[in-house]
């Protein structure tokens, strides 16, 4: 087993675990996918014998993250809501009291903790035009292999890097619920030099909740949550995300995705077409492995006995 512990960050904090945690989350029957594409025939019924599948850490994870659901500390960008469920994979009953890290970067891809990295390997987010055009399935010279060294790779390698400064933003870990849910409250991520837009999850199993946040336990599942371009086109024309001139990868390309679906982290995504800058609500529900370790660099999708929603 690994070892974990989770600092609490002010009373108000350590009250809100007290009382249950998770916020109350409704059934995602009905929710449909912004990508027909992708959206096919998995809405509440998810395929429960389906293992999410597994991805790299990357080396921007810290393990001392606040507890709490409102991760955005401030930070400008499109609100969203991601609501997730974890279930057993192989029983299909929801797994309760598990915590589950998410962390990803800023509308202009920094990532707290790294703010010397900076963005796409030490550039900064940069002013000027935003993307446009299509997504094509074609690369069409956009970076799809490693990025250079020191940029938010987010999984590509190279192993942990240790933070260099004490900012903690769009970071954060909450409990789930008896019914396996958990909520967090957030900003649509933005995109750096050789990713996807993504975020990273990890969850965490069979430790206990103390007054000092979560200790012990195991990981049983570590990954990467994606969205669709049509989604990441329309938040391209939303201030800051507008200001990001960082050459961006789209799904098909990205080397992390594993290009199959839903199983692989690929959201359902909710909202305005016409204004996504009011709000996006994303959902998923994660099927997870409880009694196996997954903390660190999986890199290959995790198979299932029947064939996996697309």
């Amino acid at each position: 087993m690994t070892r974990r512990k989770v600092v609490v960050a002010g009373g108000a904090a350590v009250a809100a675990v007290g009382v249950g945690g998770g916020l109350a989350v409704n059934a995602f029957a009905g929710e449909t996918t912004t990508d027909a594409s992708a959206s096919s025939s998995a809405t509440a019924s998810e395929t429960c014998y389906t293992l999410t599948s597994e991805t790299t850490e990357g080396p921007y994870y810290i393990d001392a993250d606040k507890i709490r659901q409102d991760i955005t500390e401030g930070e400008e960008g499109i609100p969203m809501t991601l609501e997730l469920k974890v279930i057993d994979a192989d029983t299909c009953k929801p797994v309760k009291n598990a915590a589950v890290d998410i962390w990803h970067c800023t509308a202009l891809g920094v990532y707290s903790g790294y703010e010397a990295m900076g963005s796409g390997g030490g550039g900064g987010g940069g002013g000027g035009t935003p993307p446009s055009g299509a997504p094509t399935d074609a690369p069409s010279g956009t970076p799809t292999g490693e990025p250079p060294s020191g940029a938010p790779s987010g999984g590509t390698g190279g192993g942990h890097s240790e933070p260099t400064d004490d900012e903690r933003y769009l970071r954060g870990t909450w409990k789930t619920d008896k019914r396996g849910y958990v909520t967090f409250k957030t900003i649509f991520p933005g995109w750096y030099q050789g990713r996807a837009v993504h975020i990273h999850t990890k969850v965490h199993v069979d430790g206990t909740w103390t007054d000092a946040g979560y200790e012990g336990g195991h990981t049983c599942h570590t990954g990467q949550f994606f969205f669709d371009e049509k989604s990441v086109l329309a938040s391209a024309k939303v201030s800051p995300y507008s200001t990001n001139t960082t050459t961006r990868t789209t799904l098909t390309e990205d080397t992390i995705y594993p290009q199959n679906g839903h199983t692989g982290g690929f959201l359902y995504l909710k909202y305005d077409k016409k204004n996504i800058a009011k709000g996006v609500r994303a959902h998923l529900t994660m099927g997870v492995a409880p009694d196996e370790t997954h903390d660190s660099t999986d890199t290959q999708p995790s198979t299932s006995a029947s064939p996996s929603a697309s």
